[in-house]
């Protein structure tokens, strides 16, 4: 399979920033992988079971939605006890699945969230050397991969009824968070190093814009080539937005995420080329839009716009080709959808559930995990869906994260279990 020349490029160019640090090149350091786009050039196996090409599997202490991040020997996990009070990023080696060691955050406060969304929300990140957590109200922490504290830093509070999910990523040296939601959402930059606070780009509107229950941005932001110079890029309630990420500049913005229903987003803006597709949540508009600019390029930039019969969409797509391929959290579907016009090229159901997790590229093949712990994989074809294999991970497992690809193996996160898929490609 072929990406397309232009995100051939882009990619090319995303890498050398993304893997300054010492990042192995069959490392998985990020939530989506390596760009935070769900590609992968590793060949995986597209069949398992709970007894089939397991090569380990282990039992965590409690529920969460992060992806396991896998760099050096090693895979880095957050789990949260229920009620929020112990918050803790887990290192553990790959090879075997045994607990390297674990750094816990005692919190006293009561954040606000909802129960199908445990504190174990965020993914952390690494670059090789250094590993960033971030526990919402709790704090940012940045640890060594021997588990020693190298800094920490408190953003502020979040306080939403369905709690927060965005992941930090890193980039040239320094990390990158969208803070939220809450009364103040924002982005902010630190130095990897040091924790130093960069900068801070307060977000316009927030809570206070209407019902504060229906405004919200979960979305991780990701980093894209825009005429050649690199944005930070992400979803906010009410519009996509394009950072500087030296300055935190607001480059451009693009508006069309809100819905009638709220100004709520959970997935990350899609970059293909020049091109970018982002999706609202709640049954919220996708849009379609031209990259840079100046100011508010709505008018200019926004390509296409369609609000009518939307699903509800919690983890991100993929781009392949000209299509973007995303599972919906409601009603169970899974789309093909043109980049260029926004048009539906196919639609079906997925065999079992709804799937809360991202769809992502692992080689020939796009895997998406649905709410019981049953791993799809299927072909990108903007024909059909061409559905390959339905792989679940026994009674009982529950998921709403998304597998991640390193070294020709799939690690999985279930409510109770990390899995290591190992075997036939």
């Amino acid at each position: 399979m072929r990406l397309s020349a232009s995100l051939e490029l882009c990619v090319c160019v995303l890498v050398a920033g993304v893997l300054a640090g010492e990042v192995g090149a069959a490392d998985s350091p990020a939530f989506r992988g390596v760009r935070g786009d769900g590609h992968s050039d590793e060949q995986v196996p597209v069949k398992w079971s709970a007894e089939q090409n397991v090569k380990w599997r282990i039992a965590l202490p409690f529920p969460g939605h992060s992806t396991p991040v896998i760099s050096r020997g090693r895979v880095f996990l957050t789990c949260a006890s229920v009620n929020g009070k112990q918050r803790g990023l887990y290192c553990f080696d790959r090879q075997t699945g045994k607990e390297t060691w674990k750094r816990i955050v005692s919190f006293g406060k009561v954040e606000p969230t909802h129960k199908t969304n445990p504190y174990g929300a965020s993914s952390p990140v690494t670059d090789g050397k250094r590993v960033v957590v971030w526990h919402g109200s709790a704090g940012l922490f940045c640890y060594d991969h021997a588990g020693k504290l190298l800094w920490k830093h408190d953003p502020g509070d979040v306080l939403h009824i369905w709690g927060y999910a965005s992941s930090p990523v890193i980039y040239n040296d320094r990390v990158f968070l969208h803070h939220g939601p809450g009364v103040e959402s924002f982005m902010i930059s630190l130095e990897l190093s040091t924790g130093k606070v960069l900068w801070k780009t307060k977000e316009a509107g927030g809570a206070n814009d209407r019902n504060p229950r229906m405004v919200a941005s979960f979305s991780t932001p990701v980093i894209a080539s825009v005429g050649g110079v690199d944005q930070l890029i992400c979803s906010m309630p009410t519009r996509v937005a394009g950072f500087d990420p030296g300055t935190g500049e607001v480059l451009w913005s693009i508006a069309g995420l809100p819905s009638p229903r709220g100004d709520l987003v959970y997935t990350s803006p899609l970059i293909a080329g020049n091109v970018g597709v982002a999706m609202g949540g709640y049954q919220g508009p996708r849009m379609g839009f031209r990259l840079g600019g100046s100011g508010d390029v709505t008018k200019t930039h926004r390509l296409w716009r369609v609000e009518e019969k939307q699903p509800q969409r919690i983890g991100s797509g993929v781009v392949v080709g000209d299509h973007v391929y995303i599972a919906n959290a409601g009603p169970g579907t899974i789309e093909c959808i043109s980049v260029k016009t926004g048009k539906v090229a196919w639609k079906d159901r997925l065999p079992s559930g709804n799937a809360w997790g991202s769809t992502v590229r692992a080689g020939d093949h796009l895997y998406v995990t649905d709410q019981g712990a049953t791993t799809h994989v299927f072909r990108p074809s903007p024909k059909k869906f061409e559905l390959v294999a339905s792989n679940g991970l026994g009674p009982g497992e529950k998921s709403n994260s998304t597998p991640a690809f390193s070294d020709g193996e799939i690690f999985l996160r279930t409510h109770s279990s990390l899995f290591c898929i190992a075997g036939p490609k």
